[in-house]
């Protein structure tokens, strides 16, 4: 028996969770294993890949991924795993990966912007290995978005707002004020341009599930602006509506909307609630070292 491709544990996971009960991500796993690759010799089972992950774990793990991001199961909160209806329906079917990745769920996840220019795998059987080096590196850099936002919408609304202002302290910008949590005018944070505070920014940060920011939203936070300053940024994991977006490009104010996506991509270029767990080294034949032979 082989150890089992990344698409090839949709089903195996469906039927472990097809009973409808709730499973830590490691119990599923691990049943997982015990159900369908028990015949797997101790070394396949210990196999591991460069970066020092168990290699079946790593593979069931992406086939989770990639059946959440298609709608088949859930993350009732962060750990923790559940089938959804559509996973219910599928749990006894072939489920392939094509059917997967152009599933109406998965699509809506991989829209233009979320893709990153990201081909999926099953497109990329031609590819050289730099191209896949590549290509695996942008469905992780994919997959860590994905997951940073989901915690960006269930972490507290306050500490969110203190995550925001350490964005901007790492982006360059100077120190900052944490603004008082009542009576502040909707102002979550102050921003110094200048060591002494002649030029100002405020900041507004907004941790919202789904529901859009509206012009209201808007229109709020350009009144609480007063005449301090004429520079603002407002944050949410979700997004702007368009009369929302409107309100900002017409403000007399400098106003920068930074929806979730937009939040997540830079929290990843300045390594803002992320960390590296692995680096990989690319080797190639030296020829100047031959030169003197």
């Amino acid at each position: 028996m082989e150890i089992p491709k990344f698409h090839e544990t949709f089903i195996p996971i469906l039927k472990v969770l097809e009973n409808g009960e709730t499973f830590q991500a490691r119990e599923m796993y691990q049943k997982v294993i015990d159900q369908f690759y028990h015949e797997l010799t101790k070394e396949q089972l210990e196999q591991t890949t460069k970066s020092g992950d168990r290699l079946i774990i790593n593979r069931i793990a992406w086939g989770k991924s990639y059946l959440k991001k298609g709608g088949y199961i859930e993350f009732p909160k962060r750990g923790f795993v559940k089938i959804t209806e559509k996973g219910l329906k599928n749990s006894s079917t072939k489920l392939t990966l094509n059917q997967v990745e152009h599933s109406e769920n998965f699509l809506e996840f991989y829209n233009e912007e979320n893709l990153r220019n990201t081909e999926s795998p099953s497109k990329l059987e031609h590819a050289s290995p730099e191209d896949l080096i590549e290509e695996g590196f942008n469905l992780i850099d994919v997959q860590v978005k994905d997951e940073l936002l989901e915690k960006l919408k269930s972490i507290d609304p306050f500490y969110f707002e203190k995550v925001i202002l350490i964005l901007l302290k790492k982006m360059g910008y100077g120190d900052f004020i944490e603004t008082s949590k009542t009576g502040d005018g909707g102002i979550d944070g102050i921003i110094n341009e200048d060591k002494l505070g002649l030029d100002k920014i405020y900041i507004q940060a907004k941790r919202y599930g789904e529901n859009k920011v509206r012009e209201k939203d808007i229109r709020n936070f350009i009144g609480a602006m007063s005449g301090d300053t004429q520079k603002g940024v407002f944050v949410t994991t979700s997004s702007f509506d368009l009369s929302a977006v409107k309100k900002a490009h017409d403000a007399h104010h400098t106003i920068i909307l930074i929806d979730g996506l937009k939040l997540v991509d830079l929290m990843y270029q300045y390594n803002v609630g992320i960390q590296i767990r692995a680096t990989y080294d690319v080797k190639e034949l030296d020829n100047d070292f031959f030169e003197a032979e």
